[in-house]
């Protein structure tokens, strides 16, 4: 009887000894920042190309403007330099630069340049595969060098390539 007992105590030991230790528990991965989750609605994990192509629209004081950009196109890239390029932007943007926050909820972006979306805040939402992008051009520096850039509140409705 003795035998029995110290025999299935030592199996109970040994069976509850290897199954209460899970060495192989994966460890939960780090919390993003903000500032990380903000640069990934941008530009995913690195480099992401949006576009009015596919189902998106422009518009400028609440008016449909999407056929003067029906083929923009912006790539932002999340390096270490923050680039961005552009095409077909109708000399609302530059065709380059860099790009960088605007203030700290990491919901506003400005780009550099000299067009006249340059140093302007820009207000993003990102929901799937849509960037919402809007921002306002005064009066004065609407127009550079005669460009066709004019005044007003746009909201581009870019969608992910």
């Amino acid at each position: 009887m003795k035998f029995r007992f110290y025999t299935f105590f030592l199996i109970a030991v040994t069976f509850f000894g290897t199954t209460s230790c899970d060495p192989d528990k994966p460890t939960p991965a780090p919390q993003k920042t903000p500032e990380q989750i903000a640069t990934e609605a941008l530009a995913s994990t690195g480099t992401q190309t949006w576009g009015v192509t596919g189902g998106g629209s422009v518009t400028r004081d609440g008016r449909t403007v999407t056929d003067l950009y029906s083929t923009f196109e912006l790539v932002i890239n999340a390096g270490t330099a923050k680039t961005y390029t552009t095409k077909n932007n109708n000399d609302l943007f530059d065709a380059n630069g860099n790009w960088s926050f605007a203030g700290t909820n990491f919901d506003k972006i400005q780009l550099t340049g000299a067009k006249p979306v340059a140093g302007r805040e820009i207000s993003f939402t990102q929901t799937g595969s849509t960037l919402r992008l809007d921002f306002s051009l005064p009066v004065p520096g609407a127009r550079v060098s005669g460009s066709q850039a004019v005044a007003g509140t746009y909201s581009f409705v870019l969608q992910k390539k």
